[in-house]
């Protein structure tokens, strides 16, 4: 029993679990962090949507198995390894993905929703949408800006859109490096990936930039348009932050050739990791004391 716990968390790709963090965005930029229900609401539904991600990981690895025993790396994980047995695992999954939809309407009925929404995107993610260029980027991003919203609707706050704009293009510029690195890192990577056939690295290159400037633009006006940010525009104070992380993001995938897994370099990298924090430290900061 304890080998299958910890092989089925390995399946789950805990490296993964950061990027639900987006679910607190609206704790922070509503001030709700002061507030000890809204913390246990935002942390609850940060939890349900992991758990859902963890168990869609898992879905995936079952559906693209032969295509996962191609790759030099993922040929590792578990399912591809032959460790986990491919029937328990999806009910497991099915089990997890279920159980935490059901509970979000407990928590919060408009949180249900955005987890029922994520569920199926996530669905149709995996059968069509990560086969088709273009698509398979726009598909990511929107899964975060579903996790930004259900974590402002679990806490019932109302954030600027420009914060919904932001979340969206910062994900896709993500994505866009993501699939340069993996095309650009490893060519055999074609094998398990097919959508990458479908890219060039000049073209890939050249959404970089559009979505790395269109992400900075949209965070620059969002200082000083937002409605619920400090009138006196303080909060522009924290671009530079932000420019900062954005080019060493684009260094660390052209120059180093890294970014294949950009969960390992957001949680490794000294600058990434620096400018974070500096980022949320000083956010919460202008939004506690500036207004």
């Amino acid at each position: 029993m304890r080998w299958f716990v910890a092989v089925f968390l390995v399946s789950t790709r805990p490296r993964q679990w950061s990027k639900n963090l987006v679910v607190l965005s609206a704790l922070l930029f509503a001030l709700e962090f002061r507030d000890g229900g809204s913390v246990l609401l935002a942390v609850g539904a940060m939890l349900l949507f992991t758990v859902i991600s963890g168990g869609h990981y898992v879905l995936n690895d079952v559906i693209d198995v032969a295509l996962d025993q191609q790759h030099p790396t993922k040929r590792h994980r578990p399912i591809a390894a032959g460790q986990l047995s491919r029937s328990i695992a999806t009910g497991a999954a099915f089990f997890m993905i279920l159980t935490s939809t059901v509970l979000g309407f407990v928590l919060a009925w408009p949180l249900g929703i955005a987890l029922t929404s994520y569920v199926l995107l996530q669905v149709m993610y995996t059968r069509w949408l990560k086969h088709i260029v273009v698509l398979d980027l726009l598909a990511i991003s929107v899964g975060f800006v579903l996790r930004a919203a259900g974590g402002a609707l679990a806490i019932s706050v109302a954030i600027s859109p420009w914060l919904y704009i932001c979340t969206f293009l910062l994900a896709l510029f993500l994505a866009v490096s993501k699939r340069w690195a993996e095309l650009a890192g490893q060519p055999s990577a074609q094998n398990s990936r097919p959508v990458l056939g479908t890219y060039t690295p000049d073209f890939l290159r050249t959404l970089i930039v559009i979505t790395v400037t269109s992400t900075l633009i949209s965070y620059t006006l969002y200082t000083f348009s937002a409605p619920n940010l400090p009138a006196n525009h303080s909060m522009m104070l924290t671009v530079p932050i932000v420019l900062y992380g954005l080019l060493r993001y684009v260094y660390l995938v052209q120059v180093r050739g890294v970014g294949e897994a950009p969960e390992r370099l957001l949680l490794e990298d000294r600058g990434i990791l620096a400018s974070s924090a500096l980022w949320v430290l000083m956010s919460g900061a202008i939004l506690q004391f500036a207004a």
